[in-house]
């Protein structure tokens, strides 16, 4: 492919998002919001017990409500092929009211179908499950009894060179865990779905971040054709990976709607999308990093462990940034998978890389203070010419410029690297830095170009837009790669309809979208030249995809954070923060910077706010809610200033990368490394709570010779 910038109009400016105006006058319509003929709503209960199976269901007295139209359990739910997966396989958390096998506190295990959501959350509360619990486990740690190795579904774990040599040679070894906790996606449009059934055709308006997969999904689960099931999802309010599998939502309003032969709408409450859709795990990271007295890593150990379910695999891949940021001797990676009674985790923004980022990032500055160098210097020292691991070259590496530029925009070069220096009345001041990476790429995606006759062009692609401006940017995309104004092209997208695509996710969404619509356009060129109209081209990219190509791929930042710390509160406040970013070209200038400026929030709202919490008694989340669950509000959010250096990407004919995660992933581990240069104090656990943080009388003394 060719590694030249072509000379284009659409790409690289920013423009505002097709779409703003309708969602800022309210006109455009989501999942739950779609009319409906005829329509019924179902309420959904979930399983107050985290293993055990259901005794009994007792809905006589829901039954004889106002407005009730049945009860569904799994006495009398429609059956469900358990044949259906998600991304790694089978996944049993979709095969709903099929048994009364009860796998994780959460599991929807009953739905009351009435005539408005009123009288069916009335009537829910009238319905009496009862439970035969079971002992359950919800006890995470890495040195876990039923640990082991996870899925290298993702490829090989990495095993270079003598570990334990270079570990014994080294001047300095940093020898400790991380841990990160339960994170919840928290998208502000809860998932809904609106589903009705005619002529054995299954139609839906649901809330998810890819039709046709979950098309895919719901045609397995109710043996019909794919051809057969209609899924669209116009608006999302926000995914983050919650919305990227077939969520409860959708699964229950298309067997209600099965049974009860008109269209029913299922809409979960904020406790309900906390207890019953995607999570990230937590994770128990045990690292260890050797180097000599100058700097130059030895050794790089990363054996992270992560929580899932019996019910699903899954891998949260926190070994990438391991195998990809420094060069090392020897480098080994041990990916550790513990299953334990809970809802099956998936994908949230920056899977695997966040939490594993946070370990490394933080493993490094430890590894930069004992041998009294900058956190700067130790990352630019160890820089690697080739993939550490795979011994491949880079498409693209730009993770220098991310770093010197970041640090000369920050004013990194007046820092005194010595921690609980720089105070402000009672506040201590620091700063810190990280770098990652985030693997870049296209997953098989399927785009038509119809040329009308009246000049314009219409663009039909399966893609999903979550609140990202992907119509957006896939206007400009076409425009270009067609060669017209962006006023001559029309965007069809987020129906099941349109034909395969990948899912919003990944950071894969924009690229493989852009893909599949530049090869449409070419092959949509060769013929502008026929007067009859209109004349459309389809091109699937599976075919087209290098899928072992010779080089690794990967987008990179840089992340500076300050932060003041009141050690007689505990409190932590980021003053600002500024993020370099290496994502090939860019779009538009506008809505990527909106995109790793919102990763970076949420980056933020990990090192200090988000922890789901489980009672060990119960095995259920006991803070369902964001009275309990804390995300970073306007008032936790600083100056935040985000820019790219300037990058191309050879493997693709656009020159292009996906940004979506690279936000998230590192900016925890820059917000914990500025906590440690204010107090002198180490945070390895997340979020950096207040009682954490709080100092007691003695804490001068520690923090001035460095203790943690």
């Amino acid at each position: 492919m060719t590694t030249e910038q072509p000379a284009t109009a659409a790409i690289g400016d920013a423009r505002p998002r097709i779409e703003g105006r309708l969602k800022v006058t309210g006109a455009a319509r989501y999942a739950a919001d779609e009319p409906a003929p005829d329509l019924a709503h179902g309420w959904m209960i979930t399983a107050t017990v985290a293993r055990g199976r259901i005794s009994a269901v007792d809905a006589s007295a829901a039954l004889g409500m106002p407005g009730v139209l049945g009860v569904l359990d799994h006495r009398n739910a429609p059956r469900l092929d358990p044949r259906a997966g998600n991304y790694f396989g089978p996944d049993g958390s979709l095969l709903l009211l099929q048994d009364d096998v009860v796998p994780y506190a959460g599991r929807p295990v009953v739905l009351v179908v009435a005539e408005t959501p009123e009288q069916a959350r009335a009537a829910a509360g009238a319905v009496v499950v009862t439970y035969e619990p079971y002992p359950h486990d919800v006890d995470f740690r890495l040195d876990h009894p039923a640990a082991r190795a996870a899925s290298t579904a993702f490829g090989p774990e990495a095993d270079t060179g003598d570990i334990e040599a270079e570990l014994a040679a080294s001047a300095v070894v940093v020898d400790e865990r991380y841990r990160t906790p339960e994170e919840n996606c928290s998208a502000m449009e809860p998932h809904a779905a609106t589903a009705w059934w005619q002529d054995g055709h299954l139609h839906a308006v649901d809330s998810n971040q890819g039709p046709f997969s979950v098309s895919q999904v719901l045609s397995t689960l109710f043996g019909v054709d794919r051809d057969h099931v209609h899924i669209r999802a116009e608006h999302v309010g926000g995914g983050f990976g919650a919305k990227g599998l077939c969520g409860p939502q959708m699964i229950l309003a298309a067997m209600a709607s099965r049974s009860f032969g008109r269209p029913v709408r299922v809409v979960l409450t904020r406790e309900q999308v906390f207890l019953a859709t995607a999570l990230r795990p937590p994770t128990d990271q045990w690292l260890r990093i050797g180097a000599d007295a100058d700097g130059r890593l030895r050794a790089v150990h990363h054996r992270p462990a992560f929580a899932l379910s019996p019910l699903a695999e899954y891998i949260e891949w926190c070994t990438e940034q391991a195998k990809t940021l420094y060069a090392a001797p020897a480098i080994r990676t041990e990916l550790t998978a513990v299953p334990l009674d809970i809802l099956p985790p998936s994908p949230m923004r920056g899977p695997g890389a966040t939490p594993g980022s946070f370990a490394l990032e933080s493993a490094m500055d430890e590894v930069a203070e004992r041998l009294g160098l900058d956190p700067l210097d130790l990352r630019l020292r160890n820089q690697p010419a080739v993939g550490p691991v795979s011994g491949l070259p880079f498409s693209s590496r730009r993770s220098v410029a991310c770093l010197r530029e970041g640090a000369r925009r920050f004013g990194w070069a007046g820092r005194d690297r010595r921690p609980r220096t720089r105070r402000e009345g009672r506040l201590l001041i620091g700063t810190g830095l990280a770098a990652t990476c985030f693997s870049a790429g296209v997953f098989p995606s399927t785009a038509s170009i119809t040329a009308e006759a009246d000049g314009t062009f219409t663009v039909a692609v399966g893609a999903t837009d979550i609140g990202t401006g992907a119509r957006t940017a896939l206007t400009a995309v076409a425009a270009d790669t067609l060669g017209v104004g962006t006023e001559r092209v029309r965007i069809r997208i987020a129906d099941s309809d349109l034909s395969m695509a990948w899912n919003a996710g990944g950071s894969r969404g924009t690229t493989s979208w852009s893909f599949a619509i530049t090869q449409a356009a070419a092959k949509l060129r060769e013929r502008l030249g026929d007067p009859a109209r209109p004349v459309t081209t389809t091109v699937d990219t599976t075919a087209l995809i290098d899928y072992q190509p010779a080089t690794e791929r990967h987008t990179f930042s840089a992340v500076f954070a300050e932060v003041s710390v009141d050690p007689a509160t505990g409190e932590v406040r980021v003053r600002r923060m500024l993020g370099m970013f290496a994502v090939g070209r860019v779009i538009n200038p506008l809505l990527a910077r909106s995109q790793v400026v919102g990763g970076m929030i949420m980056g933020l709202s990990m090192a200090l706010h988000e922890e789901g919490v489980r009672d060990p008694a119960t095995g259920r989340q006991v803070n369902p809610d964001f009275a309990g669950y804390h995300i970073a509000a306007h008032a936790d959010v600083p100056d935040i200033e985000a820019e790219f250096v300037p990058d191309y990407e050879p493997q693709d004919p656009l020159g292009l990368n996906g940004l979506g995660e690279i936000g998230t992933a590192g900016t925890a581990a820059a917000i914990a490394n500025a906590v440690w240069h204010a107090t002198g104090v180490r945070q390895r656990t997340l979020p950096i709570r207040l009682d954490r943080v709080l100092e007691d009388e003695g804490a001068e003394v520690r923090g001035a010779v460095g203790v943690a």
